[in-house]
């Protein structure tokens, strides 16, 4: 078959694309057919024609056999990329805020508690109600991978390096403190230096590693020299928890997170009771993606929102007075 000639793009029947594509996702000529309201024959004439015009074979098929070839999964996977560019456009060149409707496609790290979030995401929804928001908790790298994807507009985690396709902003900023739960040989202690730690048993997140995203809990955990045992990771927040109170050993958690059980004495703080590591949360989107109106509009109004706050009212616990059990 000779090769497609440099008007190709202009010759090209775009419908070929759209029906090829089809063909692909329902694996059968057949199905396509009842898919597009057309005869096999009709479908069956349009991949041909394809074929042709790209100089190659796209499926090969029998009576018994469907195979999609190496080229036709490339010509697939650009086809797919570009309907959704198309499905789009509707989107793109309106310019009003008006008549939002849809899900909004964003992954969570496990342990996001951000009062500022929270508002926002109140109040945009009272502003819009035909939005709703499809939010998937997983870990921080996971989350980024995601939005380089595209399989979410957003994440909001960690990031301890900055992938240079994606765009980062800081939406809150949460201080870490170490904590034992009752029965821990220093629950109720007061007035403790990390030396006190030093030999004890531990937990932490998976994340806890120089070259992670808590790598400010790994720097301060190497310049304490700690040696006891690590007896847990998870890189879920509520996880670690469960393992600092059924007493697997002492662990590190947000501290505004956990204040109400700090408060209820479910949990004790222990040292370092100020200058804790400072974790920051960000917004991470990709910039050239493609998103529904709903989505591009919600990431505009947020990012736009964290312009008009201080980060450091963004930042928690909002007040970092000496720990109960530092006097």
């Amino acid at each position: 078959m000779p090769r497609p000639r440099r008007r190709f793009v202009w010759e090209l029947d775009w419908n070929l694309l759209r029906t090829f594509t089809v063909i692909v996702k329902e694996k059968s000529l057949t199905a396509a057919g009842e898919k597009l309201s057309l005869k096999q024959p009709t479908i069956s004439n349009a991949l041909r024609r394809l074929e042709d015009q790209m100089g190659c074979r796209l499926i090969e098929r029998t009576s018994s056999h469907f195979q999609v070839t190496a080229a036709g999964t490339r010509l697939y996977t650009e086809c797919a990329r570009m309907l959704d560019i198309v499905s789009a456009l509707p989107d793109l060149v309106d310019e009003t805020d008006e008549d939002i409707s849809g899900p909004i496609e964003m992954a969570f790290a496990s342990h996001i508690e951000c009062p500022f979030l929270d508002r926002f995401l109140a109040d945009f929804q009272a502003e819009h109600p035909d939005i709703s928001y499809a939010t998937t908790v997983m870990p921080s790298r996971q989350a980024a991978a995601s939005v380089l994807a595209q399989e979410v507009s957003l994440a909001i985690c960690l990031a301890h390096e900055h992938h240079p396709e994606l765009d980062h902003a800081i939406l809150y900023r949460e201080h870490f403190g170490y904590f034992c739960a009752p029965g821990h040989p220093l629950f109720g202690q007061t007035n403790l230096t990390l030396e006190a730690l030093r030999r004890l048993d531990y937990v932490t997140f998976k994340t806890d590693q120089m070259t992670d995203a808590l790598s400010p809990v790994a720097n301060l955990r190497q310049q304490a020299g700690f040696e006891g045992r690590l007896l847990g990771t998870s890189s879920s927040l509520e996880e670690v928890k469960r393992l600092i109170k059924i007493g697997s050993g002492f662990g590190p958690l947000p501290i505004h997170v956990v204040a109400d059980e700090i408060a209820a004495k479910q949990l004790w703080q222990l040292p370092p009771y100020d200058n804790q590591p400072v974790v920051d949360v960000y917004i991470i989107s990709r910039p050239d993606a493609r998103r529904s109106k709903a989505e591009r509009v919600f990431l505009q109004h947020l990012l736009a929102a964290i312009d008009t706050v201080p980060l450091s009212e963004r930042t928690y616990p909002q007040t970092l007075a000496p720990a109960e059990n530092a006097a």
